[in-house]
């Protein structure tokens, strides 16, 4: 399945032009193209595997659940 980050790498690496994901989106869409999901899931799926790993692995690396404070990059004061 392709996702909007990896058509902006393909685009940025065969034509040297820079889009962001947002804008390889629109585009796809003007050029017809819409999102897909495969018809059913990969046979090598494993869902044990999958299981043991949301367990393990994804409790030390999942994000906390705080999110950062606003914070501005202006290096004016506000009045």
């Amino acid at each position: 399945m392709w996702t909007a980050a990896r058509a902006r790498t393909l685009i940025g690496r065969k034509f040297h032009i820079s889009y962001s994901v947002s804008g390889v989106t629109r585009l796809l869409h003007r050029m017809g193209y819409s999102v897909q999901m495969p018809a059913r899931p990969a046979a090598e799926r494993d869902e044990d595997a999958i299981a043991a790993w949301r367990e393990v692995t994804w409790q030390e690396v999942k994000p906390s659940g705080r999110r950062p404070a606003r914070s501005s990059a202006s290096r004016t004061k506000r009045a």
